[in-house]
């Protein structure tokens, strides 16, 4: 995935959109207008009659001042939606961090499969067109991940037919981007076998 020039919020829609609060940090839309401007977007999606916004794309929208959400008639601020989604994912900041590299990159982020915290993310121009080309999962700066562990991740998303993406979160908030292979993890794996078998002569 080759890194591009940020592109404003503004790109995105011009107007502000309004939410309440659903349920684990979800918000509702009711506005039809909306409904259909974040749809073409590439924000919520429906379930059953209700327009929700998972708690990450309604904190980026709120960070970049696209979303009004409130609490029956209290106002949400982002801190206060952020503590509010804490309560159901601890990795909802990591989630949020990932969410708006992407965005801010000109792509467009969906759920994940399943891998913890991973997003279907559409090439460019590609949303509603074509079938997602990456899949990104994250991990936090300084977490352990075991070699097995990313070789099962990366063998299920090779039978999806994607291509897997590692997104490191930084201490700082920065994500960086790592392209996983099949062939680096064995070439990985065999470097260290000849390093243990060296250290053994």
């Amino acid at each position: 995935m080759s890194s591009a020039e940020a592109i404003s919020s503004s790109a995105d829609f011009s107007f502000t959109v309004e939410g309440t609060l659903f349920k684990k940090g979800r918000i509702t839309i009711q506005d039809k207008r909306s409904q259909d401007q974040l749809r073409n977007k590439g924000y919520g999606e429906m379930e059953r009659s209700d327009y929700i916004l998972k708690p990450y794309e309604a904190l980026y929208l709120m960070h970049t001042n696209r979303l009004k959400a409130s609490k029956g008639k209290q106002p949400l601020s982002f801190d206060s939606l952020l503590r509010v989604a804490l309560k159901f994912d601890k990795n909802i900041l990591t989630k949020f961090l990932i969410y708006r590299d992407l965005r801010s990159r000109g792509y467009v982020a969906k759920e994940g499969f399943g891998f913890g915290v991973d997003f279907r993310v559409y090439d460019r121009g590609e949303f509603e067109k074509k079938a997602a080309k990456y899949v990104v999962f994250g991990i936090n700066e300084g977490t352990n991940t075991g070699v097995r562990t990313l070789s099962k991740i990366l063998q299920d998303i090779n039978i999806m037919g994607k291509d897997a993406i590692v997104a490191v979160v930084e201490r700082r908030g920065e994500v960086i981007y790592y392209k996983l292979d099949k062939m680096n993890l064995a070439e990985n794996k065999n470097a260290r076998n000849q390093h243990l078998a060296k250290n053994e002569n």
